[in-house]
């Protein structure tokens, strides 16, 4: 059983109340997950959202790049490692873009256990109290928000990292 206090120190929750967050844990489903299992694949349908209540994973995405030769090469890049310390959530993009695919793949990197929203019961909860659902919302929209500054300040650690290698 996953313990509603526990649930109140994720950023999703920020300035809901302990009432509130309940409902959200009456609909949330545990998932386990061993070591160097894949939790969903980067093209999957995204129907949730996950909570990283205990373990380590890590988040990858294909380098899909175009071969001279025909063809493409999509290696995987990890791109960040997450701990359950830092009350980490996934997930979101898929549940809230335009298009329903998963836009990495998750990986355990440890034992992990989860909370996982479905997408059904998340909008149900939002639309029957919509001052809730815009708190809500306004937490994801921040998670989002820092994700894609810190994407835009590694893009651009690359493209300097490769234009000094180009120069020489």
């Amino acid at each position: 059983m996953i313990d509603i206090n526990s649930l109140t120190t994720y950023r999703i929750f920020k300035g809901l109340t302990e009432s509130q967050v309940d409902e959200f844990h009456d609909v949330i489903k545990e998932r386990h997950y061993s070591e160097d299992e894949i939790i969903f694949n980067e093209g999957d349908v995204g129907d949730s959202i996950y909570l990283l209540l205990e373990g380590k994973v890590e988040i990858n995405q294909a380098l899909t790049l175009r071969l001279n030769k025909g063809g493409y090469d999509t290696r995987e890049k990890a791109i960040i490692n997450l701990s359950s310390e830092n009350k980490p959530s996934f997930g979101e993009i898929s549940l809230l873009g335009n298009d329903d695919k998963r836009t990495a793949t998750v990986k355990s990197l440890t034992n992990c256990k989860m909370a996982v929203i479905m997408r059904d019961d998340f909008f149900t909860i939002c639309e029957s109290d919509t001052e809730m659902g815009y708190k809500v919302m306004k937490n994801i929209a921040a998670i989002v928000s820092d994700h894609l500054i810190k994407a835009n300040e590694n893009v651009l650690k690359l493209t300097t990292a490769f234009s000094l290698v180009l120069e020489k």
